[in-house]
């Protein structure tokens, strides 16, 4: 029963898959596009090189994984669709299965709060987190506290923050006029609705909250719900001791469902073949997580503009093509990364001939 989950704390199939994403170690690379949807995802993907055969893995929790080369340099794409919590499962599970550095470039979309045409991307500097106080009276409007709560901003990694900037206009196809916004601040919400200033029939109390944001951070540029909490734990990840797992009790009782097999693509590459857990805190180089976001304007907050359909798939295109680059062109030292032998990204003679980009 590779599907038995053996340990409450941090969830693991017998065979080392993690609960949520359905990875283990060997199938997703130390360089990491993040974004939310698997559409976007495969389009990215069409970038890969031939040779190694792209890995590509659907979890049973509807996290899509692509893992392959790009010129040469392994890299792995993550739909993980919106919000905290996914953004949660999404670093602490690709960290469990990752020797060596993290690097991370979140790619997606988001609400433009300054005066900058739909389709423009955005390379913020850092984020601040905008909550629902749920301390707060919606349906009286009690006066004594907000409505809602903001944080200290957490700032992108300076290197990887330039690596992506470089790279857009470097990539910028000839003719294209999109603006690039760098060194802004974002704001993560916790609600596509009410934590950004949306009115619906809801008692939101939130006419007054882009204002109030505003005018506390003066280069406050976006809004959407996922980079404020990559950021927050890349700032914040150290590497602790490893604890012993937990015995197995042979009187457990079976799922009653498989709950975490993972679609494995046909014809994609086989999975990783190794069966070792990452044990980051005996490495001699303490790995890093590091992290930056690209953000893509397909809404104006000011002007009420939507992106078209049509600019939405030249975008994605330009700029994931761009995040890659940038990925590919940051230096890792080789103890700093995960093992190549038994992954998915390991060039054998057969592949040898066929590592181009497609």
């Amino acid at each position: 029963m590779k599907d038995r989950i053996v340990d409450a704390n941090f969830p693991r199939t017998l065979d080392q898959r993690v609960y949520h994403l359905g990875l283990r170690a060997g199938e997703v690379a130390n360089r990491v596009i993040t974004l939310g949807t698997p559409s976007r995802a495969h389009g990215i993907a069409s970038y890969l090189d031939a040779a190694p055969t792209p890995f590509t893995l659907t979890s049973e929790r509807g996290f899509t994984t692509i893992t392959g080369r790009y010129k040469g340099v392994p890299v792995s794409i993550v739909s993980i669709g919106m919000g905290h919590p996914n953004a949660d499962f999404f670093v602490r599970e690709v960290r469990e299965c990752l020797n060596g550095d993290m690097v991370v470039v979140r790619l997606g979309s988001c609400g433009g709060l300054i005066d900058v045409p739909v389709g423009s991307v955005v390379v913020p500097k850092g984020s601040i987190a905008v909550s629902r106080n749920y301390d707060f009276d919606f349906v009286r409007g009690e006066q004594g506290e907000r409505p809602y709560r903001t944080s200290k901003p957490v700032f992108a990694d300076s290197t990887v923050h330039d690596a992506v900037v470089d790279a857009l206009k470097r990539t910028r196809p000839e003719g294209v006029n999109t603006l690039i916004v760098e060194n802004t601040l974002n704001a993560s919400a916790d609600s596509f609705y009410s934590s950004q200033g949306r009115q619906t029939s809801f008692p939101d109390h939130n006419a007054d909250l882009i204002d109030r944001l505003m005018s506390e951070h003066k280069d406050l540029a976006t809004f959407e719900m996922e980079t404020f909490h990559i950021l927050h734990l890349a700032a914040c990840w150290r590497p602790e001791p490893t604890p012993a797992p937990v015995a197995l009790q042979p009187a457990a009782p079976p799922l009653d469902r498989v709950a975490t097999t993972p679609s494995i693509y046909p014809g994609a590459h086989a999975p990783s073949t190794q069966t070792e857990i990452p044990n980051v805190s005996g490495l001699a180089a303490q790995p890093r997580i590091r992290a930056a976001a690209a953000q893509m304007v397909f809404a104006s907050r000011t002007s009420q503009d939507f992106i078209t359909p049509e600019d939405v798939a030249s975008i994605e295109a330009w700029a994931g093509r761009a995040v890659l680059e940038a990925l590919a062109g940051l230096e890792i030292a080789s103890d700093r990364l995960h093992e190549e032998a038994g992954s998915v990204w390991e060039i054998k003679e057969s592949d040898a001939a066929q590592t181009v980009p497609r």
